[in-house]
């Protein structure tokens, strides 16, 4: 009998991304589970990439980031986000959030410390969080509103708390937290001397006009978060692995020893290409912002002539209806079973995102396709039988 794998790893279940992926392809399934665009990404960003690759240095590059993707980041969230970080010693580049966000976990979490996470919750942060010996606090959060209280922060946070755990904008909920929020949970955070790991990735996708604001940026937390980017989210481009971290320096000491025997470094032509994107005059951003409102809206409205309860969402690449309001609806991943195979159409049941306590009402899809495949995902769903 062999002995025993990592039972952290090895009692995970098979997500429900795989499943309704599978699944897509066996049913020749629209797919709006998963969250890509259908679009390739800024030809010119693609093109530095190529030219970098052909040209440039292909051998080891500096293990914190190549100097000029340092710099770049540093000069694009001053100007976006009016945040001071010295690219020297504030600045880091990962091969991915994912692998920020587990070199940030491994560097700050030690068997019994107490972290507060948010769920529904991007799926790597519990198994992270428990390889490392954490012990998670779990914060359930709502439709439609999704609202963090004082009330839920004061349940979890203690004086074990080590980290909290942030993600804004919020996969998969997509809501934009305001500054009043971000106030509320910093307070906490000084209150319990704790440390904030902020998931940013979705950062640049916002609509409506609404401001995002780095956690980092609010009173008491320059010195005690750790902001995580990803060029893959900026750019349309998931496939890019390029992360970037920032904190001050006694934390990016540590971080940057996790993320020497995790991955060492990046791409040195990604790099390249990334430092030059992060320049890009505030238009591309703008563009890009517009054109997928226009995609959320056209998804939005169609799902609404059909009867769905759709959840407003002001960031991400994502839009959720509520099944609550339909007479005799199955939860969601019923429903989600049902649309791939009957009707061709993936998405992601909600409840997948949650630890404990599950909503299971709601439905995820992705909003960034082009029109034709939102059009024909809404003509798949007007053959559903009435629920109502």
């Amino acid at each position: 009998m062999p002995k025993p794998l990592n039972r952290i790893y090895a009692d995970l279940p098979t997500t429900i991304f795989e499943v309704m992926s599978h699944l897509a392809r066996t049913h020749e399934a629209v797919n709006l589970g998963q969250g890509f665009p259908d679009d390739p990404g800024p030809e010119d960003v693609r093109r530095k990439a190529a030219d970098a690759v052909v040209d440039g240095w292909n051998q080891y590059p500096p293990m914190m980031g190549l100097p000029e993707l340092r710099r770049a980041a540093a000069d694009h969230y001053r100007r976006w986000q009016g945040l001071e970080l010295d690219p020297d010693s504030e600045v880091m580049v990962t091969s991915g959030a994912t692998e920020a966000l587990a070199g940030a976990i491994f560097s700050l979490v030690e068997p019994g410390d107490e972290v507060v996470l948010f769920q529904p919750l991007y799926d790597a942060y519990l198994p992270l969080v428990l390889r490392a010996g954490g012990i998670p606090r779990l914060v359930r959060l709502e439709p439609p509103s999704w609202t963090i209280t004082a009330e839920k922060l004061e349940a979890a946070f203690s004086e074990r708390t080590k980290m909290v755990l942030f993600n804004n904008p919020q996969n998969p909920t997509g809501i934009v937290y305001s500054r009043a929020d971000l106030a509320l949970l910093a307070d906490y955070c000084v209150r319990f001397d704790a440390y904030a790991v902020c998931d940013e990735v979705w950062e640049h996708v916002i609509f409506d006009d609404v401001t995002f604001t780095p956690l980092m940026s609010l009173p008491g937390m320059r010195e005690r978060t750790v902001k995580i980017s990803s060029a893959g989210k900026i750019f349309g481009m998931t496939g890019w692995k390029v992360g970037m971290v920032f904190a001050a320096p006694p934390l990016m000491k540590v971080l940057s020893k996790a993320h020497q025997f995790l991955t060492f470094t990046t791409p040195p032509n990604l790099q390249a290409a990334v430092a030059y994107g992060l320049g890009k005059e505030d238009g591309y951003f703008t563009t890009m912002r517009a054109q997928l409102q226009r995609s959320r809206d056209r998804l939005a409205q169609g799902l609404a002539e059909l009867g769905f309860s759709v959840i407003p969402s002001t960031g991400t690449y994502f839009l959720s209806i509520d099944l609550a309001p339909l007479t005799n609806a199955p939860d969601d991943e019923a429903f989600c079973l049902d649309l791939v195979r009957n009707q061709g159409v993936a998405a992601i049941p909600v409840s997948a995102f949650y630890a404990e306590d599950a909503v299971r009402s709601v439905v995820r899809f992705c909003f960034a396709k082009h029109d034709s495949t939102i059009d024909r995902t809404l003509e798949r769903l007007a053959k559903i039988p009435h629920l109502r």
